[in-house]
């Protein structure tokens, strides 16, 4: 269905109230259809077994647009003077309209702007990392020092799962695989923290098997 735009305003003017629409010569106009397409207001209809078009909607014209006409080949189509337009805009005074419209959209644009800067920020940050580690945890009581570590720090240690080959084998000193997520607990990057847990890590003789950033 097609769109009838004819009720809006321009710039608080009522459409109507604009002379400003193409006028089609149907003597000069080969059918081509190129305003037709070109047109995204559905100003033109286009009749393309009769290789005819029609004009049934100008108001939907943009104020100001003559893109038809610059591109249609036997310029078929005009338009009015432009000084009728900026008739208009004297007679109704429009500046102060737009000047508020125009601060309106760059409030409007800056704060989307931060907003994206805020998102790309955020989508940088790595709050979250897998850690997978092996060696001989019990005898060093490796979990007592890493919850001391994070204690003071805006972090967590979280799905934590140790897998040992005996109970005994884990209390003599036998290699076991521990796996656990380090995760911010208030939306900060953990990268600067990996530092010191890579060197607890190493400091208690263990093994980093693997380090997956989330």
């Amino acid at each position: 269905m097609s769109k009838d735009l004819t009720q809006l305003k321009w710039h608080g003017i009522p459409r109507r109230d604009i002379p400003w629409f193409p006028t089609l010569d149907e003597e000069a106009c080969i059918g081509c259809g190129l305003c037709y397409v070109s047109c995204g207001r559905e100003v033109y209809e286009y009749d393309d077994k009769n290789r005819h078009v029609d004009v049934p909607r100008p108001y939907n014209c943009m104020v100001g647009c003559s893109t038809c006409a610059t591109v249609c080949p036997t310029q078929a189509i005009s338009f009015p003077q432009r000084d009728a337009v900026w008739k208009i805009e004297r007679e109704f005074k429009i500046f102060g309209i737009v000047r508020q419209a125009a601060r309106t959209k760059k409030e409007k644009e800056t704060v989307q702007r931060a907003r994206e800067q805020a998102q790309e920020q955020l989508n940088n940050l790595t709050t979250h990392v897998h850690i997978e580690l092996a060696g001989a945890f019990g005898e060093k009581k490796f979990l007592v020092k890493l919850q001391s570590l994070i204690a003071d720090n805006p972090y967590d240690i979280v799905n934590l799962k140790m897998e040992v080959p005996t109970v005994k084998g884990s209390t003599e000193g036998a290699p076991s695989y521990m796996s656990y997520d380090l995760t911010s607990t208030g939306q900060e990057d953990v990268t600067g923290f990996m530092d010191k847990l890579r060197k607890l890590i190493k400091d208690n003789g263990l093994v980093l098997v693997n380090e997956i950033k989330a």
